[in-house]
């Protein structure tokens, strides 16, 4: 005790220091999380919590020429440029430029892209070198709401000679002739697949010879999952993100997981190495679909709205009635067989069954159990449409929905 007495005695003046410098840190970190939060932008408000980001795009990250951009919303709706949807709005990609003025118009030019027309995603076009991203969301007359909801500023960078760039590629001493292209055959960008499909390759003038053979103007496919390209005067890798079909196959059967995939076609010589200039396809994003993860439900289950019809008149504010046949309800989290809850889609289409359905104002979750719901529609002609969720709010295999159902919304509930 004594000896922490004088250890305790022969510090106070450091202590004081470095408590002085712990208080300016922490004063300075307030001050700028005040300054944050106390962000004013125009006269529509935002969603509490709202959040935009870029899905899949790290700070740093090496992109190509021609990129396609994924923009993620939390908390808020999207709705297109003009409309006054309450919590919504819609993006405004920034490149190469500092935030605007955030009570005022966004600007629409080259570094300010508007996508008022309730894109969620876009493909630009990068020169080589270093550029900035930022995503920020308008209101229906492009002003950002208050506070403003801004994704953060990443810096991304195109390299010389990268794929989509305007300069010419250079890969290993096989020549490729002129105008040759390689491609999938019937697949598209975005996709659904089931987890085993067989894939065909398409190749225009240029051969098709097995790895080790040197014959002109010829090669062999690669298929490349979920990477990126790789070094062009190199051997092409040979593992799982990087399969070789160096007996001149024109086709493969491949298994896929659950979920978000890339898959892209790139030639190589006799000895694996891409060809000068690189043949290659463009990188699809594709999506598996495994039924069997989903919660199966009874082939004879069946939602429908109770006392509903199409073509129904509805009073703005109004009580709507779920009813289930052949299934019961669990609230969200339960799990329990044969069991589901319901979900509420106004105006909106039937979303990707393989994922949780979203949270928004077009998909109201009734994840208590909840058997009816008074809602507020605004005037005019709206549609809608149950569909169950499990425990996790994914569909069931097979899918319990109703089917969607016209309503006309007047002031009186009555029509005119």
């Amino acid at each position: 005790m004594h000896e922490m007495q004088q250890i305790a005695g022969k510090t106070p003046k450091r202590t004081s220091s470095f408590a002085t410098l712990l208080v300016i840190a922490l004063l300075a970190a307030g001050g700028i999380a005040l300054a944050q939060a106390q962000r004013v932008g125009g006269p529509t408000p935002s969603g509490q919590g709202a959040e935009v980001y870029l899905i899949d795009l790290k700070d740093g990250a090496n992109v190509p020429a021609k990129l396609k951009l994924f923009f993620g919303l939390r908390n808020m709706g999207i709705a297109p440029a003009g409309s006054d949807r309450e919590n919504s709005g819609h993006h405004h990609l920034l490149i190469d430029t500092e935030l605007p003025p955030l009570d005022k118009p966004i600007p629409n030019d080259f570094n300010h892209l508007h996508f008022g027309a309730w894109q969620t995603e876009a493909e630009i076009t990068l020169k080589p070198g270093l550029h900035t991203l930022q995503l920020l969301m308008g209101d229906k007359d492009h002003v950002p709401h208050t506070p403003p909801v801004m994704s953060q500023r990443i810096r991304v960078r195109v390299a010389e000679g990268a794929p989509g760039a305007a300069t010419a590629l250079t890969g290993g001493p096989s020549a490729s002739p002129a105008g040759a292209e390689v491609y999938f055959n019937d697949l598209k960008d975005g996709q659904v697949l089931p987890p085993k499909t067989t894939i065909y390759f398409g190749l225009k003038n240029m051969g098709v010879a097995p790895a080790g053979s040197d014959r002109e103007n010829s090669g062999h496919h690669h298929l490349l999952i979920d990477t990126e390209l790789p070094p062009f005067d190199q051997p092409i890798p040979n593992d799982f993100n990087h399969l070789h079909f160096g007996g001149g196959q024109t086709e493969a059967e491949v298994t896929l997981k659950h979920g978000e995939h890339t898959l892209q076609l790139l030639m190589g010589d006799k000895d694996h190495i891409p060809h000068t200039p690189p043949v290659f396809s463009k990188r699809l994003k594709v999506r598996v679909v495994d039924p069997s993860l989903r919660k199966p439900a009874p082939a004879d289950a069946r939602v429908y709205f109770v006392g509903l019809q199409d073509g129904s008149v509805l009073p703005q504010k109004a009580t709507l009635r779920f009813g289930l046949v052949n299934m019961g309800v669990a609230p969200a989290g339960i799990e329990k067989a044969n069991t589901g809850h319901h979900h509420l889609l106004i105006d909106a289409k039937l979303p990707p069954l393989d994922d949780p359905i979203p949270n928004d104002f077009n998909h109201l979750h009734f994840g208590a159990g909840q058997t009816e719901a008074t809602v507020t529609l605004p005037l005019g002609r709206h549609t809608l449409q149950l569909l169950l969720g499990d425990e996790n709010h994914v569909a069931h295999n097979p899918p319990i929905m109703s089917k969607p159902i016209r309503v006309y919304v007047t002031r009186t509930g009555r029509r005119r």
